[in-house]
């Protein structure tokens, strides 16, 4: 056991943990009868509080593929295995993940936990929606097998659970089956957040979409934006010198934290107009390797440093279809207004989708990086409300202040997920363990 200062990727907040690595499954029922109530942990790449307890239990070496079936593309593997992991073993089979956030580098189960999303939710839905079945062992100490026809409401109280239903063992789910590495790629320019808006439903056939959004620019063409959409690259598509699966991509590495005031409006505002800038045409068509598609900053080492020793907030939320161009534009304007715009400001278009407790819903997503100041946090209070008033919710794996009046009002099953976690733990530990885990204290 280890006992450390942890964080999660955005460097806020801090906590004083301490720490088990079990291996065998047996561990982890040795840590469960006699250790303090704790909360499960991947690789600690989510945005905010998520897994952050006095007492943590990390899956990052219980991390071995079971089995994956060549024919129907079914992978099985235990749940600290890192995606990253995952795509070494399947790319040069011709596999590659249903769907994969921003990074490569966290946990399935952290990934089941999250209930991720892509480029492709639109099309192909968020994590959850591939898995066949979980096996979770529950604090109670029972391990349950559960899907979406077996212990139905475990399994969707689990996927987007944030872990706390119990630590999740072992994933089961379908592979998607490709031809190369490569991603046939097109940019083009929005001018403004209308048209970048009007894009996402001219583009909505392709697999995979998002905008980058200049979130400082202002006047005729504010919201103006570049989308990115993209395919799956058939052999036919590849020149003839191409190999079909890319090499690792050299990774650069940010070797301090940058002092805070190397990030400021000015710095943000030059560095948009300079990423704008670099599509000299309205439409360009390439060809590039999955990496600088799905991944562009894991090829950058410690990125996170760049915001500071403070760290920074990801501010993700999403606001229903109905109300999506009224909501993205209104919450924009307020993000403008107060200069807090971020050079990582990603818009995405999310299908239908009604979890029990998953973030996601039939809208607009639209996720920022901005560092931490003394004055974000109030900011952030009265933004929430606004997305609440459009009928919006944020995302829980990128928070960490959101007050609990926000999450009940936002969340419509949250008192029903509070319900099915207290018939779960046992009663000597339930107080505790909604002090000091759930959500720490938003449920």
């Amino acid at each position: 056991m280890a006992v450390d200062f942890v964080t999660n990727w955005n460097n806020y907040p801090l906590e004083k943990s301490s720490i088990q690595f079990p291996v065998f499954s047996s561990d982890f029922d040795l840590i469960l009868n006699t250790w303090a109530p704790f909360i499960p942990r991947g690789n600690g790449r989510c945005y905010g509080d998520a897994s952050l307890a006095p007492s943590i239990v990390s899956t990052l070496k219980f991390n071995r593929i079971l089995s994956l079936n060549e024919v129907t593309g079914v992978f099985v593997c235990q749940s600290g295995l890192l995606l990253s992991d995952i795509l070494e073993f399947i790319m040069p089979r011709g596999w590659f993940l249903p769907v994969t956030p921003g990074t490569k580098f966290i946990t399935v189960g952290g990934a089941v936990a999250s209930d991720v999303h892509g480029k492709n939710h639109h099309s192909e839905g968020s994590f959850s929606q591939h898995v066949l079945y979980l096996k979770v062992l529950t604090p109670k100490g029972e391990i349950i097998m559960c899907s979406s026809s077996e212990n139905t409401e475990f399994f969707e109280f689990t996927c987007g659970g944030m872990g706390l239903t119990g630590l999740i063992l072992e994933v089961a789910f379908t592979l998607k089956k490709i031809e190369t590495g490569y991603i046939k790629q097109v940019q083009i320019k929005a001018l403004d957040l209308d048209a970048a808006l009007n894009l996402f439903e001219e583009y909505s056939h392709y697999t995979y979409s998002m905008a980058w959004i200049d979130c400082l620019k202002t006047g005729k063409h504010f919201g103006r934006s570049i989308l990115i959409a993209g395919e799956h690259a058939s052999i036919s598509d590849l020149k003839d010198e191409k190999k079909l699966f890319p090499k690792k991509i050299p990774t650069l590495s940010v070797p301090f934290d940058f002092p805070s005031f190397v990030l400021n409006s000015w710095s943000v505002r030059a560095f948009n107009a300079l990423y704008y800038a670099k599509n000299y045409k309205n439409e360009m068509h390439s060809i590039t390797s999955y990496q600088g598609f799905f991944y562009p900053l894991d090829s950058i080492l410690h990125w996170n440093r760049i915001y500071g020793s403070r760290g920074f907030v990801q501010y993700q939320f999403v606001v229903p279809l109905e109300n999506g161009r009224s909501g993205i534009r209104d919450i924009l304007k307020r993000i403008n207004d107060k200069g807090l715009g971020s050079f990582l400001a990603v818009l995405k278009l999310f299908g239908k989708q009604e979890g029990i407790i998953s973030f996601h819903r039939e809208g607009y997503t639209l996720a920022l990086d901005i560092p931490i100041d003394s004055k974000l946090f109030d900011f952030l209070d009265e933004l929430d409300k606004v997305v609440r008033d459009y009928g919006g919710r944020i995302y829980l794996t990128k928070d960490a202040r959101m007050k609990a009046e926000i999450y009940h009002s936002t969340y419509p099953n949250a008192d029903k997920f509070t319900a099915f976690l207290s018939k779960l733990i046992p009663i000597k530990y339930l107080c505790l363990h909604l002090q000091s885990v759930f959500l720490l204290n938003k449920i």
